[in-house]
């Protein structure tokens, strides 16, 4: 599998799949939780409030790993592994693009002061699990 075919196949996994586990380390032990994530080609972005643990995690170890496309249907299953640097951003108009009415359970709109987005790139990305095949990496 070419370079090409392997990065278009990680933005499919992505764009399609919005909701997996983030890891980040938390007291130097790794901490993990469901996130939902939006995809912008290989770049991920979350929205969270300022005052969470994963926050604060970044801020102190910007490195998370996730896992997005995973649909639990067992082995073959094809899904991607992504290690990534977090760093918080503000934007005003990506809050906005971003927002749907279900956050209003924990914020009162997009221009809540506490909402902030993780943003995530790429350091190392896998496809893993496709029939058994072995994973393929994508190279930056």
């Amino acid at each position: 599998m070419s370079q090409q075919e392997i990065k278009a196949t990680v933005e499919e996994i992505l764009k399609s799949n919005y909701v997996g586990p983030m890891a980040t380390v938390k007291n130097n032990k790794p901490h993990s939780r469901y996130m939902t994530f939006f995809s912008e080609g290989l770049k991920l972005y979350t929205l969270t409030s300022k005052e969470t643990d994963k926050a604060e995690e970044t801020e102190a170890n910007p490195f998370t790993h996730i896992l997005l496309g995973y649909e639990g249907e067992g082995f073959g299953d094809e899904y991607v592994e992504y290690e990534g640097k977090v760093s918080l951003n503000n934007s005003e108009e990506l809050k906005k693009e971003l927002w749907n009415d279900k956050m209003k359970l924990y914020f009162d709109g997009p221009e809540d002061p506490e909402l902030v987005l993780l943003e995530i790139n790429p350091t190392a990305i896998r496809v893993m699990n496709k029939q058994g095949e072995a994973p393929k990496e994508l190279e930056f």
